[in-house]
């Protein structure tokens, strides 16, 4: 069997900005719970999909603003979208997938320890992280945890993280740690980039094993006395945005693999969520429903 991990919220702020905005018969903003609805449904109605979970950042906010104060908060985040989150969290229910919404710790980090987790089990062939977001690629085991950007139909496996960042799956939080991540917040470091994140880390492995001093440096790179400065002056921010770019794998998660398996949509939970944002033809086309035999 594949388990499929779902970003929820990566798929609601992808469909709130590339969709039309609609609202429900009361007015209130429903256009990204509506697209929320539809590639659910799509997934679920996909060839070898069985087990689902979805996460959600239920509060922006997490244990990571303690650490860094620049780190993204709900700041800028359209007030329409955020009146979703709620929302689309019970919608998720109401169609019978595990919903795990995130408050101390983030969304990646409860996709990143299902991950590691049920990579672990016997039975399951594949872990698909549906997601493009680069945090998660560091969860990503051979062929057997992958990132999928369902949108473009993209699978990421190791060897495709790889090629994309220069560094294998676990040494991409050092990698984000000297470039930085604008969507997180944090900037990296001075002077460093892609190109030479990539080759002075594609040598070392780690941020911990880069010699402070560049002439001792084993690689080539342009403009490394600069580099070698930026290091020497930032190694406390570098550790910290390495901290901040990893992702946890120890969140609270109770459920167990047979609970991920979908046993249908959850009838007066679904008819309700329809009828709240204007939806009135899934109900009656619903192939499954709990408790059906």
């Amino acid at each position: 069997m594949n388990v499929h991990l779902v970003d929820g919220t990566y798929e609601l702020f992808r469909d709130h900005h590339g969709a039309p905005p609609a609202a429900a018969p009361d007015g209130a903003p429903v256009g990204a719970t509506r697209g929320l609805l539809r590639t659910l449904l799509a997934l679920l109605a996909s060839p070898g999909v069985t087990h689902v979970a979805c996460a959600f950042d239920h509060v922006i906010e997490s244990f990571r603003n303690g650490l860094y104060a620049g780190y993204k908060t709900s700041d800028g985040v359209p007030p329409e979208l955020l009146a979703q989150f709620a929302l689309a969290e019970r919608l998720t229910y109401a169609l019978g997938i595990v919903v795990w919404p995130m408050v101390e710790l983030e969304a990646d980090d409860a996709l990143a320890t299902a991950a590691a987790r049920w990579a672990q089990a016997d039975e399951v062939e594949q872990v698909v992280i549906c997601s493009p977001d680069k945090d998660l690629a560091q969860c990503v085991r051979g062929a057997r945890v992958v990132c999928l950007d369902r949108r473009r139909r993209k699978l990421l496996d190791e060897a495709g993280v790889e090629e994309k960042f220069g560094v294998p799956p676990p040494v991409l939080p050092d990698w984000l740690a000297l470039v930085g991540d604008s969507a997180d917040g944090y900037p990296g470091l001075p002077r460093w980039g892609a190109v030479s994140a990539r080759a002075v880390l594609g040598r070392y492995g780690g941020l911990g094993a880069i010699p402070d001093d560049e002439d001792e440096w084993e690689v080539a790179v342009r403009g490394a006395a600069l580099l070698g400065a930026s290091l020497r002056s930032h190694r406390a921010e570098a550790d910290l945005f390495r901290t901040l770019a990893t992702l946890r794998t120890d969140a609270a998660l109770p459920e167990s693999l047979d609970d991920l398996r979908w046993r249908g949509a959850r009838r007066e939970e679904l008819a309700d969520v329809c009828r709240q944002i204007g939806e009135t033809e899934v109900v009656p086309r619903m192939p499954l429903w709990r408790g059906q035999k």
